[in-house]
């Protein structure tokens, strides 16, 4: 044998051996790690403890580890302890939500709920819902992670003594609510809610949360445009997030980091660090964060014009996100590869991007969405604040016993006195509230009815072809009437009246801008008698607009021609002035027989929102309004087009003499 052949057979042996050790030593550490596990099991199993901290404290070091956490679940089940059950049940949730298998997580946290109630244990349920919510958050399902986070909050709130896990707990969930409020928009309230749980953080030396929370509060900095702000909470989260060694951690800040780096203009030293985090996110599996880091990579990629690789790594995001319903990552990196593509020239792929982000965005932000989460989020303050008056009323009537065990019935009547003052005055109070609640949610529908992104969308899309054609003169006058309208239905939201002529110019600018898809096939008109002053004829603003849109789309859109929408003001009578509104569409019978044929149905809530804001209008009025929908019929019983008359009651100054 050669002395090369000798070299490479001692080479190989010393290999070998060394394989051998290090296998030896990974099976003799994990034979003392289920070694440790067992004597806690057994621990455990026999001393069935019920609290959260001394089940924890027993199985922390191995709540990533399924095949051990199973063997509790099972040990517990055995031995019918629930608590041990449910602790187990919420460990495997976890570990399933952390490489996005969230469906999965959340059949497992829903049992844990179960157990826990069953066991009547409070720390083990609010873990249970808490949990449960998380999971709902990361696929961006707003409503039951909303639901879910708001049960614990108020059952932590109101469990008493409250240990320190219920404080986690709550600090957990008003970490949620202020990320609900970021959804909304809401961003200084986002951060009253962040600060509030991480009050409780510091106060019990939490890291994870602190890092957690300081990471959120940036994001509503940087959602506010305050870059550098934003930047000093990262690097704060950053640093936490170091000290306990959190992988996850680590990769969010990462590219929390690079994002603000992108947008000062620094997108190399951005592209650097959110490669570290798309590495470390490939390691951990986590689809959600591996997904967004392609993102931002991409981004930055595109920004500094390498083209070909930022469209690789938005697509692999795109499609990452796509299959496992990441929607906000999915309208994220759509929106990328539509600038992407608009910046490469092909437009084709650069629309059809950023309709799928439109389409995307509008399954998370919908008006009936939004709505929901604002409601049980003024639900559950208004239910705080009746049950700290709850308490008052508690802590008057143990002083009210007090004096009439002492006979000092004067004292007692006067406390009376005063107890039935301020429940009056909470009445009072109240009922107002509510009437102004009632007012705004009106106003807020019907804004969001005026400001429909099919509409917006639609006139863009129509003025955006004139572009295409090179119709400048039309873009321009299409754009002009569009601006205007839109800076018209913004005003109008800080106005609570405004008059008949305003309203009238408004619904001359809407009906100019829909008739663009109807190739100004609509003739309308607006029609005025000489005696009526207009400008003196108040009303409550965009009050007409859901008339005309359902002329439009209810009777006109299937019509083929002849296409006419006339508004008719005259009066009939010295108290009321008429405003009517009419059609030649196919009529309301044949317009529902349209709607059921059809496989969209378009859904309408103007009239109902509509009726409702009259009747709140006039409701100080001596005379009420009237609305009256009328269809019209030729000879032979066939529709041929329908008429609202609206009649408002006006005072003897708001007419002109004739």
């Amino acid at each position: 044998m050669t002395v090369l052949g000798k070299i490479s057979s001692t080479l190989k042996g010393l290999l070998a051996i060394s394989l051998v050790l290090f296998f030896s030593k990974q099976l003799l550490s994990q034979n003392n790690n289920q070694a440790k596990f067992n004597e806690r099991l057994s621990s455990v199993i026999t001393g069935r403890p019920q609290d959260f901290k001394t089940i924890n404290d027993a199985f922390e070091e191995f709540k990533t580890d399924s095949v051990l956490i199973k063997r509790l679940v099972a040990a517990s089940e055995d031995v019918n302890y629930p608590e041990g059950e449910s602790y187990g049940l919420n460990a495997l949730g976890a570990i399933y939500r952390n490489i996005s298998l969230y469906e999965r997580a959340i059949k497992f946290h829903t049992q844990a709920e179960d157990l826990a109630i069953k066991a009547k244990n409070d720390e083990l349920l609010v873990n249970s819902l808490n949990s449960t919510g998380v999971s709902y958050r990361r696929m961006d399902d707003i409503k039951p992670a909303l639901d879910y986070h708001t049960k614990a909050l108020e059952l932590a709130v109101n469990t008493e003594p409250r240990s320190d896990i219920l404080k986690y707990n709550i600090a957990v969930s008003q970490n949620s609510m202020g990320n609900i409020y970021l959804v909304l928009k809401q961003y200084q309230l986002a951060i009253d809610h962040f600060s509030k749980s991480l009050a409780i953080e510091k106060e019990m030396g939490n890291r994870l949360g602190l890092a957690i929370n300081y990471q959120n509060i940036g994001h509503a900095y940087e959602s506010m445009g305050q870059l550098d702000v934003a930047l000093a909470n990262y690097r704060r989260s950053l640093d936490y997030n170091e000290q306990i060694n959190s992988e996850i951690g680590k990769i969010i800040c990462y590219n929390s980091i690079g994002q603000i780096f992108i947008k000062q203009g620094k997108a190399s030293e951005a592209k650097t660090i959110i490669e570290n985090a798309l590495k470390k996110a490939l390691v951990m599996g986590d689809k959600f964060y591996t997904s967004l880091s392609y993102i931002n990579l991409g981004w930055a990629q595109k920004e500094l014009g390498q083209f070909d690789i930022s469209e690789k790594n938005l697509q692999t995001a795109l499609e990452m996100s796509q299959k496992y319903n990441l929607k906000l990552s999915e309208v994220s990196a759509s929106e990328h590869l539509s600038e992407l593509f608009q910046q490469k020239g092909e437009f084709d792929k650069a629309f059809l991007n950023y309709k799928n982000s439109v389409k995307v965005e509008e399954t998370i932000n919908n008006e009936r969405n939004l709505k929901y989460v604002n409601d049980v989020i003024v639900q559950f303050e208004n239910e705080s604040k009746n049950r700290q008056i709850r308490s008052l009323a508690a802590e008057y009537e143990a002083v009210s016993e007090r004096l009439r065990n002492n006979k000092m019935i004067f004292w007692s009547s006067l406390l009376g006195l005063l107890i039935l003052s301020l429940i009056l005055y909470a009445i009072s109070t109240n009922r107002r509230l509510s009437q102004e609640k009632k007012i705004l949610t009106l106003e807020q529908d019907m804004l969001r009815i005026q400001m429909n992104p099919h509409f917006i969308f639609n006139s863009l899309n129509s003025i955006k072809l004139y572009i295409i054609n090179n119709e400048k003169e039309n873009a321009v006058y299409y754009l002009n009437k569009f601006s205007k309208f839109i800076r018209k239905i913004l005003v109008s939201t800080s106005e609570k009246t405004i008059s008949l002529e305003d309203e009238l110019e408004t619904m001359q600018l809407y009906m100019n801008i829909e008739n663009i898809r109807f190739s100004n096939e609509i003739d309308f008109k607006i029609n005025i008698l000489d005696n009526i002053n207009t400008m003196a004829i108040k009303v409550p603003p965009l009050i007409l607009q859901p008339f005309l849109e359902n002329s439009i789309w209810h009777g006109l859109s299937t019509k083929e021609k002849d296409k006419i929408v006339r508004i008719d003001i005259f009066k009939k009578s010295d108290n009321f002035v008429t405003i009517a509104i009419s059609d030649n569409g196919i009529g309301r019978k044949k317009s529902e027989q349209f709607k059921k044929d059809s496989v969209l149905e378009r859904k309408s809530l103007g009239l109902s929102i509509t009726n409702a804001r009259l009747t709140n209008f006039y409701s100080t009025s001596n005379n009420d309004f009237q609305l009256e929908i009328e269809d019209l019929v030729d000879q032979e019983d066939n529709g041929v087009g329908t008429k609202v008359v609206l009649s408002i009651p006006i005072r003897s100054n708001v007419l002109r003499t004739a």
